[in-house]
């Protein structure tokens, strides 16, 4: 049996994110989604919500668990067996920041394999922080996430108010 993590901050989780995870079931026998608790990012939502988005995306599949994690991503496969890292890739520069991280991980844990899957290219500008900005701003991202995401991201930016800087600012405002 090939266990696989899925490991990402996830704030929040999107299509594309759905899309790998879905994506990966048909290549491995387990997928572990692995939410990391702490990040150099600022975050909107907490571990505990993030999981819990997670775990409201990807429901009805026993092949897909969720879980929280803090420490190094291969300490994790370790901790729960998992064999192999999988990865998504949108665009060119995700290469060179996937590539390096494989690297690394190999280097620290030469068990444990990466795989990059490349997303939809409907998905190509997804990201976590492209929809956080959007939603920030009152843009429609439902078709980005799904409904319960879309729910919890209006509440939260509802419960900050205007002028909260969670959101680097990026060309979406321009």
């Amino acid at each position: 049996m090939v266990r696989a993590l899925v490991p990402g901050t996830f704030d929040p989780i999107h299509r594309g994110h759905i899309d790998i995870i879905l994506r990966a079931t048909h290549l491995f026998d387990e997928i572990i989604v692995a939410v990391y608790d702490r990040s150099l990012k600022s975050l909107l939502f907490s571990p505990q919500e993030r999981i819990k988005l997670v775990q409201q995306a990807i429901t009805d599949n026993p092949q897909i668990s969720v879980m929280g994690f803090s420490g190094l991503t291969v300490e994790f496969c370790h901790k729960v067996n998992a064999q192999v890292i999988v990865r998504g890739l949108r665009v060119f520069s995700d290469f060179e920041y996937e590539f390096r991280m494989g690297l690394a991980n190999h280097r620290l844990a030469p068990d444990i394999e990466t795989v990059s899957l490349i997303t939809n290219e409907d998905h190509t500008f997804l990201s976590s922080s492209t929809v956080r900005e959007i939603a920030s701003l009152g843009g429609d991202v439902s078709s980005m996430v799904p409904p319960h995401v879309e729910s919890a991201l209006i509440e939260r930016f509802a419960e900050l108010g205007d002028g909260q800087q969670i959101v680097p600012t990026t060309s979406m405002r321009d």
